[in-house]
């Protein structure tokens, strides 16, 4: 099957963009050994995938949701099919079926953007003196401004791993490349693991196997794969990608703010501060309660301590003599009567 359609579509974004910043005033001239034209270009490519692809970023985020929910039931069936593992997956599979949930929904994201990743690679690559100028719908002009763009000095097409013979058509420095490649490379790295660090973060370790090693995949092992594959990829591709990395951070900030994760029984909200547990409440030294909110004034000195000796002793009732009176026409009372006399001592 041919992906020319997709090298097409790619160079059109590309070469639009690029026009607009040539329209604004933005020239194709090196500032700081950078043709920014060209490098603004790749980076709005970014922001037009991401703003095609935010619905389906939206039911990424419904999808997770509807896992976290479905939790307390996936324990339920591990627990009743433990060590009956196809009955536990049509059992699961069912479950999804009935919820409309879709465990794979986390990865659709980022497979809709490997045609369009493809396509900037090919592209990028593409972009050698002495092939075909006009393929893909770049005019000659266009060919040549893009040959001829640099990043900090490096072309856009060069590659931690480009030959003598690559770096020579394109009248590059292999040193320069492979320093900005590495520190590109590393960017790519660590911006691809926070990505997916922050929505796990947010949203908890799934309990799910399936679930949980694709998580753990996306966490480590991409991260992990590009410190090889990153050698291949030209710096406008690396530029591409660490790009797509932080559109993707700020988009899942404000995602995951506005539509917070939901909290499952059993099991709190990971992103949730942890408030420490209500217990019996400690008097202090002088008997105030030091987790009240209203603590009791200080006292200092002879007749503080005096007032504070005296708020502390307990009141004395005092005693009604008439409600002790004998009243009026009673027969009194003898107390001693019935009492035994008390002896006399021997003498």
């Amino acid at each position: 099957m041919s992906l020319d359609w997709i090298y097409t579509a790619i160079s059109w974004i590309l070469l639009r963009w690029h026009a607009l910043w040539d329209a604004i005033g933005i020239p194709d001239d090196k500032v700081l050994g950078t043709n920014w034209s060209w490098v603004l270009a790749i980076i709005f490519l970014v922001v037009t995938l991401r703003v095609i692809l935010f619905p389906v970023f939206v039911k990424q985020i419904k999808s997770q949701r509807a896992m976290q929910a479905l939790q307390p039931k996936i324990k339920e069936l591990q627990n009743k099919h433990k060590g009956d593992r196809e009955t536990l997956q049509k059992e699961m599979m069912e479950l999804y079926k009935t919820e409309k949930a879709n465990p794979l929904m986390g990865c659709l994201p980022m497979v809709l953007q490997i045609p369009v990743f493809i396509g900037l690679f090919h592209t990028l690559r593409h972009l050698v003196p002495g092939r075909n100028a006009t393929l893909y719908g770049w005019t000659e002009a266009q060919f040549d401004s893009a040959t001829n763009a640099h990043l900090f000095g490096v072309p856009l097409p060069a590659q931690f791993g480009s030959t003598p013979a690559q770096l020579a058509s394109l009248g590059a420095n292999g040193t320069h490349v492979k320093i900005l490649a590495a520190v590109l490379v590393l960017i790519m790295m660590a911006t691809t693991y926070a990505t997916s660090r922050q929505m796990i973060l947010k949203t908890g370790w799934a309990e799910d196997p399936q679930q949980k090693m694709i998580q753990r995949l996306m966490l480590y092992g991409i991260p992990l794969s590009l410190l090889v594959s990153g050698s291949l990829f030209p710096i406008g591709v690396i530029i591409y990608w660490v790009t797509n990395n932080l559109f993707t951070l700020s988009q899942q900030q404000w995602v995951l703010r506005k539509f917070p994760p939901p909290q499952v029984a059993g099991r709190q909200n990971p992103s949730a501060p942890v408030r420490p547990a209500a217990g019996p409440a400690k008097a202090g030294a002088n008997g105030s309660n030091k987790n009240s909110p209203v603590q009791a004034p200080r006292t200092g000195g002879l007749f503080g301590r005096k007032a504070a000796a005296a708020a502390q002793e307990p009141e004395i009732p005092a005693v009604d003599t008439k409600a002790l009176a004998p009243k009026p026409g009673a027969k009194p009372v003898n107390p001693k009567k019935g009492a035994r006399p008390a002896s006399k001592p021997k003498g």
